[in-house]
């Protein structure tokens, strides 16, 4: 049996053909009708030209959605970057619409699940999937199953408070964007200028002040790493986010965990400091697709489809 698996991303919508083995068929990506001016009807207008593909090859619809939504009934509560979601049910439009089980769970959520069933997390009893993006994403895996909380907001990592004098996210200096401003202040060179590929590309050339920006940027998640492992005392993290794939930025964020844990204020004077330890996400960009397909098919299960 093939499912259809789609991500919507706050630029991109990415969808696969995929078995129940998440061995993906065939996958493709869309743009994102624009959060802050688009409608739902604009976004259904697009999934409706993906969904009309596969329609007659799938036996239902896994959605990975930003924002805290109720993974059981499908209501979003927020939607992230993707405002028009905010109060919608876009599972219940979907399932109607087409006749078939449609299922949806948070992005970050999805990943984990991803990386629990079958990627750096199988195995781990308890673990966390961070994902660097427009945002900061996440997923937290407890005693081997996924843990939601109490009104579906476990992992929503970007509401994490970085800088407590101005209360400042960890959205705003944990995505993506944050480093672009880091390389643009330090080379003078636009943020229009700039994407991930260019500054790592200069990284790898040694520019010291992309190098500078890296060290900055890196150094700030992993302070947040460091907060999150104190309070969950987890086995392993698990990096993701496109500019994931790039072994200098594990490489400089493992470089900060070893510098926080040697300058630890506490460090010699007890005999544990809550280090944590961190991998790539095994599916990197694909987590979502996976996990919201593992999700599809517990769903499906527990209501006999």
């Amino acid at each position: 049996m093939n499912y259809l698996a789609i991500d919507l991303g706050g630029t991109k919508i990415k969808y696969a053909l995929m078995n129940e083995d998440a061995d993906i068929l065939e996958k493709g990506k869309d743009d994102t009708p624009p959060g802050t001016t688009a409608t739902i009807d604009d976004l259904l207008e697009v999934l409706d030209t993906i969904i009309s593909k596969y329609r007659a090859d799938i036996e239902g619809i896994a959605l990975s959605l930003p924002g805290i939504l109720d993974s059981d009934t499908g209501q979003s509560i927020t939607s992230g970057a993707l405002h028009y979601l905010s109060g919608s049910n876009l599972s219940k439009i979907l399932q109607e619409k087409y006749d078939l089980l449609v299922t949806v769970e948070n992005d970050g959520k999805s990943a984990a699940l991803a990386e629990l069933w079958k990627g750096s997390l199988k195995g781990i009893k308890n673990g966390a999937v961070v994902l660097l993006g427009t945002g900061v994403g996440g997923g937290i895996i407890i005693d081997g199953k996924l843990y939601k909380g109490n009104n579906f907001a476990a992992g929503e990592l970007s509401f994490m408070i970085f800088n407590p004098t101005t209360t400042q996210l960890w959205a705003e200096t944990g995505g993506t964007p944050y480093l672009l401003k880091l390389v643009s202040e330090k080379t003078n060179i636009s943020t229009h200028e700039l994407d991930g590929y260019k500054i790592f590309e200069m990284a790898h050339a040694n520019n010291k002040e992309v190098l500078a920006a890296l060290n900055e940027y890196t150094y700030g998640i992993a302070c947040q790493l460091y907060s999150l492992q104190t309070v969950l005392d987890l086995d392993l993290f698990a990096i993701g986010g496109g500019i994931s794939r790039q072994s200098l930025l594990l490489e400089y964020l493992q470089k900060n965990i070893d510098k926080i844990e040697e300058e630890h204020p506490l460090k010699g004077i007890m005999p544990y400091i809550p280090v944590p330890r961190i991998t790539n996400c095994h599916y990197f960009n694909d987590s979502n697709l996976i996990g919201a397909l593992y999700h599809h098919l517990q769903v499906a299960k527990l209501k006999n489809y």
